[in-house]
Order: structure tokens, then sequence, then C-alpha cells
């Protein structure tokens, strides 16, 4: 049976006391909660979260990587440089990165493959813009962005990474998909998983990325292939991100 897990995303959020507060929040808030946790940070406080973290139930992760080793690269962040932190997750992907920074597929299947290659677990995010849905190209647009990934990645691999499914036109905006049509995805993206490795499939956890709040988050939960949530701003408020965690 997959273990739910609940990762929050700070995107570019943060300060030191700030954070300080906020992960001492979150560890003491966990008490007996079964789903897994991790949240994940911008570059400069991954050794924050090292050090208040270690040790306890929470993990910690990066938000973004190159996919290049490390070497004449200016501004960017190689895989074996997070390892360091004992980072656990890498997000690649994110809908953010692919709209303001123009990532493609490829180069997001590329970056899987580097922090792979440091054994850390690659967060694949895909996800369709609401044209894209009104269109009825939903799985079209969210299977080619995995099928990239998947494409590239050995089939022992699969049962290394977590995928992210984040409907673009729910972020931020208050919207998120229904639960039906959230695991109606979550269906078709493990089904594609189970085409490269059935033997993986089952087990490859599947977040939902849509605006999960604690308001939604039960009922989004109880679906059989949503396996846990990528969260952004529920996540930079202890007591919003423990109730999700807790609704898990």
């Amino acid at each position: 049976m997959r273990t739910k897990l609940i990762v929050g995303n700070w995107k570019m959020n943060g300060s030191r006391a700030a954070n300080a507060a906020l992960l001492e929040g979150i560890v003491a808030g966990l008490d007996d909660a079964r789903a897994e946790a991790a949240v994940c940070v911008p570059a400069p406080y991954l050794q924050q979260c090292q050090d208040a973290l270690a040790g306890t139930p929470v993990a910690w992760g990066a938000q973004d990587v190159s996919m290049h080793a490390c070497g004449a690269y200016t501004g960017e962040i190689c895989a074996s440089m997070l390892a360091e932190f004992d980072c656990r997750y890498v997000i690649v992907g994110h809908s953010e990165r692919r709209a303001y920074h123009r990532e493609d597929s490829d180069l997001v299947a590329r970056k899987a493959q580097a922090v792979l290659a440091e054994g850390m677990t690659p967060i694949v995010c895909v996800g369709e813009t609401l044209a894209q849905r009104e269109a009825g190209e939903t799985m079209q647009v969210v299977g080619g962005q995995l099928g990239a990934v998947l494409e590239l990645l050995a089939p022992e691999q699969v049962a290394r990474i977590v995928v992210a499914y984040e409907p673009v036109w729910a972020i931020g905006t208050g919207r998120n998909a229904t639960p039906d049509v959230a695991q109606d995805v979550h269906a078709g993206l493990r089904a594609q998983l189970a085409a490269r490795n059935a033997d993986a499939a089952p087990g490859v956890r599947i977040l939902y990325g849509g605006s999960m709040k604690p308001e939604n988050a039960r009922e989004l939960l109880a679906r059989p292939d949503i396996d846990g949530g990528l969260i952004g701003g529920a996540a930079l408020k202890a007591q919003d991100f423990l109730a999700i965690i807790h609704a898990a």
C-alpha cells in the first residue's frame, strides 16, 4: 500500500526567521501523523532545513536542479550539490518553470535523470492549461510530459520517481479540479507508468498539486490514485500544512 506523501513547495518565499518558526511549528504538530511530509525550499535555505529537520520525520528537498554536472554554468545548481545537503526530493518541471523559463519536456527529463543519478527522488510535475483542458487535451498534454521522462529513464528507474499532477488553471487561482476529475487524470498517469513498468507502477506515488487546502484535502486524498499533495500557499502556514498532513 502506498504511503501518502505531502510535500510543501515554498516557491520563492521565506526568510531565516520565518523559516525557523514554520519548521518548528510543523515538527511540533506532527504528533502521530501517518503520512510522510517534506518541504522543498529555495536553495539558500537548504542548510537551514538540514539543521532544523535532521532527525525528525520531515524530509526536505529543492525546487529545481540543473541537467548538467558541475562546471561552467553560472547560476545553476547541480544535483551533486543538492545531495550534499541530504536532499531527498527535487522538484522538476514545475509549471512555473515550464512557463516562465521555457523549460520543455526533454529538459525536464534530463533533470529527472540527473536527480536519480545522485540517489535523490525527482518529483516530476505535469499539468495542462485551462485552454488545453477546455479543448479536451488534458491526457494528451500530461501524457506527453510524463512520456518524455519515462522514455529517458530505464524501466527500473520508474519505481524511484514521484509524479505530481498540477492543473495549471488551478494553481493559485482558488479553483481546483473536482476529486473525480483529478482521480481520472491520476488513473491515466498510473496506466502510463504501468505501460513502462507494470511491476513498479502500483507503488509510484502520484500527488495532486492544484490548490489543495485543508478544506478539500480529505476528499481529494480519499481517491484511490491520489497519493498525496504538492502544496503551495498552504505550506507556508504550519497550521494549514499540518491539517493537510493529518487529513492524509
